[in-house]
């Protein structure tokens, strides 16, 4: 099994609200809330705490962290990057401990609110997808970078996006492309990517659309943040579970893609989905999977379409060819994505 690695940087440094990562905020450190997370995903193996600081060291070490050593203070300064911290914990693991992890989670602890489901089925996306390089947290963008210019010595104008579309600036919102902004949430990135690519990222990297953003950057921001924490933390009543529900998944057209002539043998995996419906099965849902492959052909492709949902990662609990009773159906007529991703995170 893959092993996957959590690394959450945390400097003792902050201009903006001094010791931010530790500042109390709804009864806890901030830093502790990316560690509850963390810990609480089924798919982390690890979690790190790095940082420059004794004090935050011993705080990690109390919310379950651990701290196997203090960041050097030349990769703990205002423009120290990511790609330092993360490959300096790489470098310290190989050569104290030679662990090698396959993928690492970058959990900002300025980002104390976080659905570990979220992480779970960003980590599915990325390890059901060899080809990809990273899974990167995003929201759509409140504007549209179509509509923002940058501006020269002189005062001329000229739009941050070169694009076909004509005066992209004078056209209506609604029928300008979509765009996403990154929320600092949530970062999977494969260990390869780190250290042979030397980037964060990579150069095929998978968007994970959020609904909203809680990286905080200033005072202002801390009540509304914590209002929401103590939201979070009431949302279910002492003592009550979640129902577990039936969830009926297509096959065609959702987990897997369509294709000419129904050649079943050239359909390949959705990774998102397949995240999905992993995410629901750990949840302890019930999966259930149908597809009409053969209905009007007659042709039998139990064979196939049990080695596809083998090699493709799909955890469920029965297959059927044909269509039955479910409390949800999810195929390509009916619940969107969109959704189902409001279910999953219940």
């Amino acid at each position: 099994m893959p092993t996957v690695l959590a690394i959450i940087p945390a400097r003792q440094g902050s201009k903006s609200i001094p010791h931010k990562n530790i500042r109390s905020i709804a009864g806890k450190p901030m830093l502790a809330y990316s560690i509850e997370h963390a810990l609480s995903s089924k798919k982390i193996d690890r979690v790190i705490v790095s940082t420059d600081s004794e004090l935050y060291a011993d705080i990690a070490k109390q919310f379950g962290a651990e701290v196997p050593f203090l960041r050097p203070d030349e990769i703990s300064q205002d423009h120290s990057t990511d790609l330092e911290v993360f490959q300096h914990t790489l470098h310290w693991l190989k050569e104290n401990e030679n662990y090698i992890p396959d993928i690492c989670v970058h959990l900002r602890p300025t980002h104390p609110v976080r659905n570990p489901a979220d992480i779970d089925m960003m980590i599915e996306i990325i390890l059901s997808d060899n080809t990809l390089d990273s899974v990167r947290s995003v929201v759509e963008s409140p504007e549209t970078p179509y509509k923002m210019w940058f501006q020269d010595e002189t005062g001329k104008l000229s739009p941050v996006i070169k694009t076909d579309i004509r005066e992209a600036y004078n056209q209506p919102r609604q029928i300008l492309p979509k765009t996403y902004l990154q929320n600092a949430s949530i970062d999977i990135v494969r260990t390869s990517t780190l250290l042979e690519k030397n980037s964060m990222t990579g150069d095929r990297i998978q968007g994970y659309i959020m609904q909203e953003i809680f990286d905080i950057d200033y005072e202002s921001q801390l009540s509304e943040v914590s209002a929401r924490l103590n939201s979070v933390a009431n949302d279910v009543p002492s003592g009550h579970t979640k129902k577990v529900k039936s969830f009926c998944f297509d096959i065609d057209g959702v987990i897997a893609t369509l294709t000419p002539d129904n050649d079943y043998t050239k359909a390949d995996c959705n990774p998102m989905m397949v995240a999905a419906v992993n995410a629901l099965y750990d949840a302890g849902h019930e999966i259930i999977l149908f597809t009409a492959r053969g209905t009007k052909t007659g042709i039998d492709w139990s064979e196939t379409t049990r080695e596809q949902m083998k090699r493709w990662g799909v955890r469920y609990h029965d297959l059927r060819f044909g269509k039955p009773a479910a409390e949800y159906y999810i195929d390509d007529r009916m619940l969107s994505f969109d959704d189902l991703y409001k279910l999953v995170k219940k």
